[in-house]
């Protein structure tokens, strides 16, 4: 039976969740790669008749999940898959505040997970299914940090600057190939997530932007989770 195949990142709560939570409403093949698994996805699974394997994984350890994902691919009977989409959502906010108050490891974990481990992993996507018939995607969250420069979150506006450019690289490589796949960063807008919590609860001392954040959830102008994964996925 011919199926999508969906692989996505940081589906334990948040945006990441519901994407995968409104993927699995039809029939389709999908991989998660998150911190814990989830019996709700599982239950959408069950329902749909989709099929969910689920990784319990720390992204900081890209490598090894990379290297993992791309056994994992190779094993894949790919004669059945329509299309291969790889959705790197997951991502740290870290300490927000100034660069000198956030602790080396800290530092280390935001560039590990929103740039490091969707480049590892997109390389390991693309050499597991370069010989695939289907259609190929790579859609990568970015997030407007990545294009405005916001005071006490050097870490996160970085690494997602880092995404963007990553991701026209790899589009200009891929669009040289007869079956490129097709490669893009996308910046959802301002979701209310447990990120935005983390944004709100921080010290308006290293964060001059805290008051704008708080506004924007004391308004009602934050978009839901429901709502943006809808979007995202109408735009995939």
């Amino acid at each position: 039976m011919s199926t999508a195949l969906y692989i996505l990142t940081g589906t334990s709560r948040g945006l990441g969740h519901e994407l995968a939570r409104q993927l699995l409403a039809r029939p389709c093949q999908m991989l998660t790669l998150a911190r814990h698994a989830h019996a709700g996805l599982a239950d959408a699974a069950t329902a749909s008749g989709a099929t969910l394997t689920q990784w319990p994984v720390d992204l900081e350890d890209s490598g090894d999940c990379a290297a993992r994902l791309e056994a994992w691919l190779k094993g894949v009977n790919h004669q059945n898959i329509t299309s291969a989409t790889l959705i790197n959502n997951a991502g740290l906010v870290g300490h927000v505040g100034p660069l000198e108050q956030m602790a080396t490891g800290g530092l280390s974990a935001v560039l590990r997970v929103n740039l490091e481990a969707p480049m590892v992993l997109t390389a390991a996507f693309l050499r597991a299914t370069q010989d695939w018939e289907g259609a190929r995607k790579v859609l990568n969250i970015s997030s407007g940090a990545g294009r405005h420069a916001v005071a006490g979150w050097a870490a996160y506006c970085a690494s997602k600057a880092g995404l963007d450019q990553f991701a026209r690289v790899t589009a200009l490589d891929e669009a040289r190939k007869p079956h490129g796949a097709k490669i893009v960063a996308l910046a959802p807008g301002v979701i209310d997530t447990d990120m935005q919590a983390q944004l709100r609860a921080a010290s308006a001392a290293g964060f001059p932007d805290h008051a704008r954040f708080v506004q924007l959830h004391d308004s009602g102008e934050l978009t839901s989770p429901q709502q943006a994964a809808t979007q995202v996925l109408s735009f995939l």
